[in-house]
This record gives C-alpha cells, sequence and structure tokens, in this order.
C-alpha cells in the first residue's frame, strides 16, 4: 500500500541518494519504523508538513463541536442528551491532545488558533454543512464518525510518535462515537416512517460530504506522495474511501435504508462496491470558504475565543503567582 502510495503520488519524491547526509539517516529511520520524537533532528518540511495536519485535525475536532452543539437542548430523551454531551466533551478532548502534539513542533497553541480564526488553516469540509433534524446526530456519528475512524486508524502507525499516541486514545473514543450514532439510526429506522424517513434524509445529505472527507482523488492530492515517504500517511485517499463505502453500505441495507448512489452496485471480480462520481467542485467550493456555514463556523469560534480571554488571563495571573510564591519558598 505504501509503494503505491508513492507511486501514484502528484508530487515526486527524491530517492536516498539524493537526500543529504542528516536527512538520510531520518529517512532510514522511518523505514525502519523507529519514531521520530521532538528532540530528535527532522526535515523543516517534515515539520511543517506535520503542523499543517496536526493542527488541521484539531482545528477539526474543535468546529466538529458546533453541530452537535445545536442539538444538546434539543435531545429526544434525558439519556440520549447524556451520551451527546459526553461526545461532545470527548471533542474537546482530543483537540487538545492534537493541540498539545502540534506544540511539541515548535508552534503554539494562540498561533494555531489565530490561523484558524483568520481563514488562513482549514479544518475539516464536512462541518461546514448544518444539522437540519435529531437525525443528523445519529448520520454524523455513523458516517463522518465513522469515516474518521477508517482515516485515524493507521495514524496510530504513523512516523511521528506524539501524534501516533495521541491517536491511539482519539481512536478508541471516536469507536463510541460511531456506535451511539448508528443507535441513533437504529431507533429511528426502528420507529414510526416518519422517523425512518428522517433517517433516509439524514443519509441523503451526509453521504457524499462522508466520502469527500478523506479528501481529493489519488494523484491529484499534492501532499500524498511526499506524506507517504515520510510514513505519515500510510494509505492513499481512494483506498480508505473505498472502505468507507465498503463498511457503511452493508450498515445502510440492514437499516433498511437506500444509499443515495444510482451507480451504486457490488463488483463481484474487485470484491468491492462501485460507486457514483463525487461532486468535487462542491468540495473545493467549500475549501474556498463558501460552504452553507463556513462563515458561522469561523464567527462562533472566534467570538468564543474572544470572551474566554479573561479566564486565560486569570489562568496565567495564577501560575505566575505561584511561580513567584514558590521561588521564595525555595530562597
Amino acid at each position: 500500500m505504501y509503494a503505491q502510495l508513492v507511486e501514484t503520488g502528484a508530487k515526486r519524491i527524491r530517492a536516498l541518494e539524493e537526500m543529504g547526509a542528516d536527512e538520510r539517516v531520518f529517512q532510514e529511520r522511518i523505514e525502519r519504523g523507529v519514531k521520530i520524537e521532538p528532540k530528535d533532528w527532522m526535515p523543516e518540511a517534515y515539520r511543517k508538513t506535520l503542523v499543517r495536519q496536526i493542527s488541521q485535525h484539531a482545528h477539526s475536532e474543535i468546529v466538529g463541536q458546533l453541530p452537535e452543539g445545536n442539538w444538546v437542548t434539543r435531545a429526544p430523551t434525558l439519556q440520549r442528551k447524556a451520551i451527546l454531551l459526553a461526545k461532545i466533551q470527548d471533542e474537546a478532548g482530543h483537540g487538545l491532545y492534537l493541540y498539545s502534539a502540534a506544540e511539541t513542533l515548535g508552534v503554539s497553541r494562540d498561533q494555531l488558533l489565530s490561523e484558524l480564526h483568520s481563514g488562513k488553516a482549514k479544518y475539516s469540509s464536512i462541518f461546514n454543512y448544518p444539522s437540519l433534524s435529531w437525525a443528523d446526530m445519529g448520520a454524523i456519528g455513523w458516517l463522518v464518525d465513522g469515516s474518521a475512524i477508517i482515516n485515524q486508524i493507521p495514524l496510530c502507525r504513523c512516523s511521528y510518535g506524539p501524534y501516533a499516541r495521541a491517536m491511539i486514545r482519539v481512536c478508541k473514543e471516536e469507536s463510541f462515537h460511531a456506535r451511539q450514532g448508528y443507535d441513533i439510526m437504529l431507533a429511528l429506522c426502528n420507529g414510526t416512517p416518519q422517523q425512518k424517513q428522517m433517517a433516509q434524509d439524514a443519509l441523503n445529505r451526509w453521504w457524499w460530504p462522508a466520502l469527500m472527507m478523506f479528501g481529493p482523488p489519488d494523484g491529484e492530492s499534492v501532499n500524498s506522495a511526499q506524506s507517504a515517504q515520510w510514513r505519515i500517511k500510510l494509505f492513499s485517499n481512494d483506498e480508505l474511501r473505498q472502505k468507507m463505502v465498503d463498511q457503511s453500505v452493508p450498515q445502510a441495507e440492514y437499516l433498511g435504508l437506500t444509499v443515495p448512489d444510482a451507480k451504486l452496485k457490488w463488483n463481484a471480480e474487485t470484491q468491492h462496491y462501485d460507486f457514483g462520481e463525487i461532486d468535487w467542485s462542491e468540495f473545493n467550493n467549500i475549501l474556498q470558504g463558501n460552504g452553507p456555514c463556513n462563515r458561522d463556523r469561523l464567527s462562533v469560534r472566534a467570538k468564543a475565543y474572544e470572551e474566554g480571554a479573561w479566564f486565560r488571563d486569570a489562568l496565567a495571573a495564577y501560575a505566575d503567582k505561584q511561580d513567584r510564591a514558590s521561588g521564595q519558598h525555595v530562597a
């Protein structure tokens, strides 16, 4: 899989003989499966790639709370409310793990958040869609978090130690999120005809955005080949997308729902599902900031950051006071 990803990448990678001495030793360590740690020598491009990927991942966890937070006060039962609150709390924790991992690469959290709020940094395009009904909480858990698990489990084996270790706990908690989403869909599909139609409508709206989550097709992703050589990326976008389709279609059939793809069919020769073309113009439009909720998502996050300034200042003042008191005690 690794070799295929390198070969199909849009950007050419360099062979060992083309590298300098330090870079060659670095690449050979990666090839042996040795984790790279924060104090180890690394190419600047490797560091920048990790900062970009980890920060975007962290931003996605934080912004991803917003579609779900919209339904906390409207959850149908107290149990569903408690589960949703626990999930949102998990997402906040994931963001903190990942910001901490990014900070080991020499960037500050304030800098990362500033880039998010200014629109310079990206986050997953799927969080720019609105959550219109309670069934969306099911579809997001089942499809969005399900896709996230497929994308993130390989990251537990990526070459950068802090990122790989953070992902172990993240993936365990994401598996809970996917199950709670499917449980919501199952309850709706076993309910009234109106409830089942609500579930179908949610599937119709979230299916294609979930497929876009894995990124552009192989050969069009400019960073894939180099990320594969550095073992930051272990599988191609299309491989992961295919796995998501193969996993989700039987689950939809069990629910009695119809996947909104007229070209979807089982291919006995490849032992995979064939599926229709993705509208990449929609994906690119959202990346450019023109999705249904782009502006609202950034506005809410920037406002929350500004309103929390007093609390961060108080924490810093308290920490400074403790440091000074500790210094006086030692003296």
